[in-house]
């Protein structure tokens, strides 16, 4: 039984009625009067170099207000990591990718915004290209950049323990492969832009963006605008996924356009510009060696990861860290190495993607660890148990857990999913084309620093009492991006001040109300629920002093609680305060009666003693890292961990893959939502089946997109979703608001190797190719059936 009126209960999202009635604002149902309409100029080559570039036409055409180059916006570089600024606002001596934006228009329509662009010039000197991130390192292959030798973008060498003595102690050593296709996010409300300059020099920019703070900062610097003077809104948004987390070309233009015509500036990116804008998913080359004993502990990892990129560095940097980093759980695991280098093609730019860095490669962990059970004679999940780690361990990479429910979510799944009476057993007739699969996951609460190098709070909030009493006010810059955090922050304030839903407003994604470091990395109910609780409790020490103080009696003895003032030490007389109240509301209906002060009156009554009543909370994650290069990516104050059983039915005549439910279970620490977290694990389950089954970026020879639209890159649909079990693991996390941490990321890992191995145990051939589709699965088959007629 909870101890609270509404965390951990299923209320109602405080945005559902307006989302389902379409009442709610996306970014491109903004309108500003005199608004204008821009256009961008994309790269029809992938590689090339720019020779010139003619406006003349465009600039003549009537209803153009102004076109922009690199002339006006400048060549000054930016990105998303300082140590890697490798973008331009648009491009000034070459193109890097079919997509790469070299100039951009402010016209009265869109049409005349599209035909502009069409009118402009550009003389290419065409370049040979890098498609293939295996072969971009190599001798003789074009430099994208200067700044990258060999192509390489980042790289990461790490070595924890002693790999050569894991070696020796390993009873059982093989290497598997796994490569991925580039994936897109397929979120449904395209990027969409509004700027607005006023008479003050002063740019407000509206952005489908999840993480105002930092769109914020890099228009300010790639602008030369002072950064107090640049704010940026977010409306509503309709899904992010990570590559709406860092600012875009687009945004860039868009305020461009704003500031040189004085008028407003509109932009929205159509199917097509989503895929080239891209951010998405890299495309990932694993191998691993995993060596193991006998008894089934696990005794080394050595790891070897390319990234392929595409064109520039945008989150790349943190990706190559976080595809080793996030191996170090959930198992015991004392050796590990790991090398890693992301390169950079002549594709779109990759970026952030939900399980950021990390689900590739857990994937083939995963399917490595059965392949190793399968060796060993021993049931996957039983070889999984034995190697969990357990709260306050820490990993050999230096993180440490300090809530940890593995052992119970695998416990969950396997009791849920019936999975020893479901798994082919070693004397059964098997491989009649169903099968169940299992896996693990482990992601961070919140990365643990900032992108840029800073002592700053990784958010503050904001929460006012309505002066008139009754009501509270929840200002934030954390990023509702379809989540539920609104309703996260709304929660948190309405328990602790005793309220409903109802009185407490919330006023978020905005930069000119708090700091907040964005939507990324599974971060905001634990950091921003930790600033958003604060806050409510400083308004609570505020309202009780006052009201105390009236009393005459200790604050600590007084509590707020389901819209009352209660006295913890015997009864009060709130006769007084209750008459004063009332004569300042003559004539008015709905007054409160009964014994109990209502906080109504009780926060008009500190109002009058007090003034405003304002509440201010922040959150900082406290020192967190290892003594190693690198050692801040990967790091939060909380890890989630998550346990996964699928199960599958393939027709082994055509390679089709059903799934027919998958079983999950996620250690949250603490359900502020029920409905919510269960949501979040119902969409990490659908996201990655979509990533193993059917979802990738397809290229021709010259870099072009084949299938940049929704009707051809494939993602699973209603009539595709199996039976979702969600399963709610609750470890108490000390870090995190009421024990809460993460579920928005990590519930992802464990669905595709849960997946990949579903289907080995249904087909008796793996496949080391994703996504899975029929023509790989009966490839895979074929070849097997001639392996073992070549055997004979």
């Amino acid at each position: 039984m909870s101890d609270y009126k509404l965390l951990n209960t299923r209320a109602p999202r405080v945005d559902a009625v307006d989302k389902a009635t379409g009442r709610a604002v996306y970014t491109d149902d903004l309108k500003r009067s005199g608004m204008l309409y821009a256009a961008l100029l994309h790269s029809p080559l992938a590689h090339a170099r720019i020779l010139n570039i003619d406006t003349s036409r465009a600039q003549k055409l009537p209803g153009v207000k102004a076109v922009v180059t690199h002339h006006e916006a400048g060549i000054e570089p930016y990105g998303v990591s300082p140590a890697r600024y490798d973008e331009t606002i648009f491009c000034h001596d070459r193109v890097r990718y079919v997509g790469d934006e070299i100039a951009a228009v402010a016209a009265v329509d869109l049409d005349t915004a599209l035909q502009a662009v069409s009118l402009i010039k550009v003389d290419f000197e065409e370049l040979p290209l890098v498609l293939d991130g295996l072969t971009a390192m190599d001798e003789g292959q074009p430099q994208l950049h200067e700044m990258y030798e060999k192509n390489i973008c980042a790289e990461v060498n790490w070595h924890f323990g002693d790999i050569e003595q894991g070696r020796k102690e390993a009873d059982l050593i093989r290497t598997d492969r796994l490569t991925s296709k580039m994936q897109d996010a397929a979120f449904l409300e395209p990027q969409s832009v509004l700027a607005e300059v006023d008479s003050h020099g002063n740019l407000t920019m509206w952005s489908s963006t999840q993480a105002p703070h930092y769109v914020q900062r890099t228009l300010a610097m790639a602008l030369k605008i002072p950064l107090h003077k640049v704010r940026v809104i977010k409306p509503a948004v309709g899904g992010g996924f990570g590559p709406k987390a860092s600012c875009s070309t687009g945004e860039l233009a868009t305020c461009l356009l704003a500031m040189k015509t004085g008028k407003p500036v509109k932009l929205t990116f159509d199917r097509e510009q989503v895929f080239l804008h891209s951010r998405a998913r890299h495309q990932f080359f694993h191998t691993m060696t995993t060596g193991i004993k006998k008894d089934g502990t696990l005794s080394f990892l050595e790891h070897q990861c390319i990234l392929d990129g595409g064109a520039y560095a945008s989150f790349g940097i943190a990706t190559v860290y976080y595809a080793g980093s996030l191996l170090g759980g959930p198992y015991r695991l004392k050796n590990m190495k790991y090398d890693g280098r992301r390169v950079v093609t002549n594709k779109p730019a990759c970026g952030a993607q939900r399980g950021h860095g990390a689900v590739i490669a857990r994937a083939l962990f995963e399917v490595q660890l059965d392949r190793l059970a399968e060796e060993l004679g021993m049931d996957p999940i039983e070889l999984r148990l034995r190697n969990v780690m357990e709260a306050g361990e820490t990993t050999c990479n230096e993180l440490f857990v300090s809530s940890f429910g593995m052992r119970e979510a695998l416990e969950a799944v396997r009791d849920s999913a019936t999975w020893r009476q479901k798994r082919s057993q070693a004397g059964r007739i098997r491989r009649n084309g169903k099968g169940i699969g299992a896996a693990c996951g482990f992601f961070v609460s919140g990365a643990g620093y900032p992108i840029y190098r800073s002592q700053t709070y990784h958010c503050t909030v904001i929460t006012k009492v309505d002066d008139v009493g009754g009501g509270v006010t929840v200002m934030s810059g954390a990023a509702d991006i379809g989540q539920g955090s609104d309703t996260v922050l709304a929660m948190i304030t309405a328990e602790e001040l005793g309220l409903s839903l109802d009185d407490v407003k919330i006023t978020s994604g905005d930069t000119a109300l708090s700091v907040d470091l964005g939507a990324y990395s599974s971060r905001t109910t634990l950091m921003t629920g930790h600033a958003c609780r604060e806050a409510a409790q400083d308004v609570k020490r505020q309202i009780l002093a006052a009201v105390g103080g009236r009393l005459g009696v200790p604050p600590e003895t007084l509590d707020l609680r389901d819209g009352l003032v209660v006295s913890l030490a015997g009864d009060i007389d709130f006769s007084a305060l209750r008459e004063e109240y009332l004569k300042e509301h003559k004539g008015f209906r709905d007054l409160p009666s009964g014994p109990q002060l209502t906080f109504r009156e009780a926060s008009r009554i500190a109002f009058l003693e007090l003034g405003s009543i304002v509440g201010t909370g922040k959150y900082k994650p406290p020192k967190l890292g290892g003594s190693f290069k690198g050692a801040t990516v990967g790091t939060s104050p909380a890890f989630g961990c998550s346990a996964q059983i699928a199960e599958v039915n393939i027709d082994l005549e055509t390679g089709e893959v059903t799934v027919d439910r998958i079983t999950g279970a996620h250690d949250c620490g603490f359900a502020i939502n029920m409905t919510q977290v269960e949501g979040q694990m119902q969409g990490s389950m659908m996201m990655g089946m979509g990533e193993a089954l059917m979802e990738q970026v397809q290229y021709d020879q010259k870099g072009r997109i084949v299938n940049a639209n929704l009707a051809e890159y494939k993602i699973p649909t209603s009539l595709d979703m199996p039976h979702l079990e969600a399963i709610v693991v609750e470890s108490n996390e000390p870090h995190g608001p009421y024990g809460a941490k993460e579920v928005g990321e990590g519930a992802i890992m464990p669905v595709i190797p849960s997946i990949l191995n579903a289907i080995y145990d249904a087909t008796g051939v793996r496949i080391e190719e994703l996504p899975i589709t029929p023509e790989r699965i009966i490839a895979a088959l074929h070849a097997a059936k001639n392996a073992l007629l070549d055997s004979k």
